[in-house]
């Protein structure tokens, strides 16, 4: 298969998930054998880097990406989409420290790459065939198993000790199905999680409208009222249990955590043939098995 960029450019804009700073982000087309490549355009030289497992710094609440005064975060959703929609070369310019975080989803990337479309280049596509089972397991009960398969497949079981969310089950066998199956799944959190967060002013640019948050352990009215206020929202009933907006999906938080894995693997900087299969998965674990596959196939 060829490799593809996409026709012409778009910018998404909104605030930024931890800074709540207003960030814009282009995409372009890129030339063949570029990757995707993230580029500063609000620091001195605009440094730009490929998106590899490489420049990994950090995975709280999101996948961060450094090197040097190079620094992005939560750039999970866009290099998601990408890998997803079949983007293998692009120009991402940013202008702020961390990609915008629009609705907590991948659905305005899809949306917007669909609408330019794409164009096809003159050079194959990087692909890791899969030959021979690769399993990694952390001491905390993640599992990541990498399985072959003629095509790409995703398979996600997410398990939390939770009253709302226990158990969730999600899989992706055609990445055709992703923009009307995956992309607008998001980013989700529990308020016990945020609230404190939210106390010493982290997290500034998230509300309802870019998160899914579950509200499973009761707090007292004048706590919730702090918690609404604090997110820009109107009063809630604080005796009232539940995920606090409606869902896009029963299974909303297994297909993000779906969606999340995409785009961390997408950080091998390769296409992969074969069938992931992934047990509690999570941006530290998730980016841990791509750094470690990554160098496995550069020793090779």
């Amino acid at each position: 298969m060829k490799q593809h960029t996409i026709k012409s450019s778009f910018t998404l804009s909104s605030v930024g998930l931890h800074t709540g700073l207003m960030i814009n982000a282009t995409f372009r087309p890129a030339e063949v054998n570029t990757g995707i490549r993230l580029c500063r355009v609000d620091l001195p030289k605009q440094p730009c880097h490929q998106a590899l497992a490489d420049y990994v710094s950090g995975t709280e609440r999101g996948t961060v990406l450094e090197y040097g005064k190079w620094k992005i975060s939560t750039v999970e959703h866009a290099l998601s989409a990408l890998y997803a929609m079949g983007v293998d070369n692009c120009l991402i310019e940013v202008d702020g420290p961390e990609m915008p975080i629009l609705d907590g989803s991948a659905k305005l990337f899809v949306r917007e790459i669909a609408r330019v479309g794409l164009e096809e280049q003159d050079a194959e596509q990087k692909v890791f065939v899969v030959t021979e089972p690769i399993e990694y397991v952390s001491e905390h009960g993640h599992r990541m198993r990498i399985e072959p398969c003629d095509h790409y497949e995703v398979d996600v079981t997410i398990a939390f000790r939770s009253v709302l969310l226990r158990e969730q089950h999600a899989t992706l066998t055609n990445l055709n199905d992703y923009p009307r199956e995956v992309a607008a799944a998001r980013t989700f959190c529990f308020v016990r999680e945020i609230e404190p967060l939210l106390r010493v002013g982290l997290i500034k640019g998230g509300d309802l409208k870019n998160a899914l948050v579950i509200y499973e352990t009761e707090m007292s009215q004048e706590g919730m009222d702090y918690f609404c206020d604090k997110l820009g929202q109107p009063h809630m009933d604080a005796t009232k249990l539940g995920y606090l907006s409606p869902l896009n999906y029963q299974n909303e938080p297994a297909r993000h955590k779906l969606l999340d894995v995409i785009g961390d693997l997408s950080l091998l900087g390769l296409h992969i043939q074969g069938r992931i299969v992934a047990f509690k998965p999570g941006h530290t674990f998730n980016t841990q098995c791509v750094r470690k596959l990554r160098n496995q196939i550069l020793s090779e």
